[in-house]
């Protein structure tokens, strides 16, 4: 017997369009639910699809997530595994995320989840908001210390 296995190409958190219809959402995930495929954005008509899965797409505001082959979609940002020039850590992005650990900084850059440390794509070291971040993130230790210092 004969089994089909299919790669995953997007991975979970991608950014994508589709193509026909034009909504824009996040992958999350597959299905391999033949009654819910889709193609060219409407419902197949037979189920004996070649297919073995599809992505169910996230829609932010919508309850229900999309289904769509990857034909249909368009990828405007892939999430991926990035080095930290900074500290050397890999971590993986969300595109969808902005200003915070693992997503874009304002500057163009992605933000470390481990130091908090950006490289904004001019070549600007360092980023003018890393030390607004690095702030937010030592200001609970301080916090900690100071009132073990005053016993209290």
């Amino acid at each position: 017997m004969l089994t089909k296995t299919a790669k995953v190409k997007l991975q979970d958190g991608t950014r994508v369009r589709h193509k026909v219809i034009g909504y824009e959402g996040l992958i999350e995930g597959t299905t391999g639910v033949k009654a819910c495929f889709t193609d060219v954005g409407e419902l197949l008509k037979y189920r004996d699809s070649k297919q073995t899965f599809q992505y169910r797409v996230f829609i932010k505001g919508e309850s229900m997530r999309r289904i769509a082959p990857d034909d249909d979609l368009e990828i405007l940002e892939l999430a991926e595994e990035v080095i930290c020039p900074q500290c050397r850590l890999s971590f993986r992005t969300k595109p969808d995320v902005a200003n915070k650990p693992g997503g874009r900084c304002t500057c163009g850059g992605w933000i470390c989840p481990f130091c908090v440390y950006c490289q904004d794509r001019s070549g600007q070291s360092p980023c003018p908001n890393q030390r607004k971040r690095l702030i937010r993130k030592l200001a609970p230790r301080k916090m900690a210390e100071q009132s073990v210092e005053t016993g209290g």
